[in-house]
């Protein structure tokens, strides 16, 4: 029995594409951990619907210049599905430095499987996650009286859009993730950065009503053109500039973070 299971682990390891397999069986492990412990959800099911009613009902009739909240929320709700995806991200780096903790990793190092196989099963098995929040949010709006005016096709491009920066943004927290000693040590440094490039866009207002320091960021930051994208799909306007920014700057995150994230788990494994 031994001798046939050390045989095997090899050839595992040799088959073409088993890296997909392995992910996947761990990204079901998250899945199903989050089914366990239903309570984790708490952060995108509710504050998706907490954030578009402050926000819509605070700031409506004042930003919407007399119009009132109605006329407020084909602009808001795009950005805020932005927001609220993009602070759904970094619970991925929190949970993996808390399985790190746990000495959950070390188990998976006993296995054979590819290297960076936990770390893709935990980005798709948050996917679910993301896909949650979006789904509460587009689901409230729709019951405020949000419509897609560009057409069902658009909107829906652009909420798998929005889903796929998430995947893309998460490896940032990844990183993170692998490299800070504690799970508050990551929330503390997401929030650090979620607040300023979140809250210093266009997603509560148009960057032209501010200081000419938050123009400058806005610009540079991938926020604003992930928003302007959402609204262009789910709202009518220009597409192609916003769309290949988007993507340009989701290519380069994965670019940049997926082979630091793989770098670190080596090296903390």
């Amino acid at each position: 029995m031994t001798t046939a299971t050390i045989e095997t682990a090899p050839a595992q390891r040799s088959r073409p594409f088993a890296w997909v397999q392995q992910s996947l069986t761990l990204a079901w492990r998250n899945i199903v951990r989050i089914r366990q412990n239903p309570e984790a959800l708490a952060d995108v099911t509710f504050q998706p619907i907490i954030f578009l009613v402050l926000f819509l009902f605070v700031f409506g009739g004042a930003i919407a210049q007399g119009g009132g909240w109605r006329d407020y929320l084909p602009f808001l709700l795009p950005g805020l599905l932005v927001q609220t995806v993009v602070f759904s991200t970094m619970g991925t780096g929190v949970g993996l430095n808390d399985d790190f903790a746990k000495g959950v990793f070390d188990r998976f190092r006993s296995l054979p499987i590819a290297r960076i196989s936990p770390l893709i099963g935990a980005v798709l098995g948050d996917a679910v996650r993301y896909m949650l929040s979006i789904a509460i949010l587009m689901a409230t709006g729709f019951a405020l009286g949000f419509r897609f005016d560009n057409g069902l096709g658009y909107g829906l491009l652009g909420l798998v859009i929005v889903l796929g920066f998430a995947l893309s943004m998460c490896w940032i927290w990844v990183w993170l993730g692998l490299t800070m000693k504690t799970a508050q040590g990551v929330q503390g440094i997401a929030f650090l950065v979620m607040f300023p490039l979140t809250f210093g866009s266009n997603i509560f207002a148009p960057t032209s009503t501010m200081p000419a320091f938050l123009q400058a960021f806005a610009k540079v930051s991938p926020i604003p053109y992930l928003v302007d994208l959402e609204r262009a799909l789910m709202g009518g306007g220009p597409i192609q500039k916003p769309l290949l920014v988007t993507l340009a700057w989701m290519i380069g995150l994965v670019a940049v973070f997926a082979p630091l994230a793989i770098r670190a788990y080596r090296r903390r494994t």
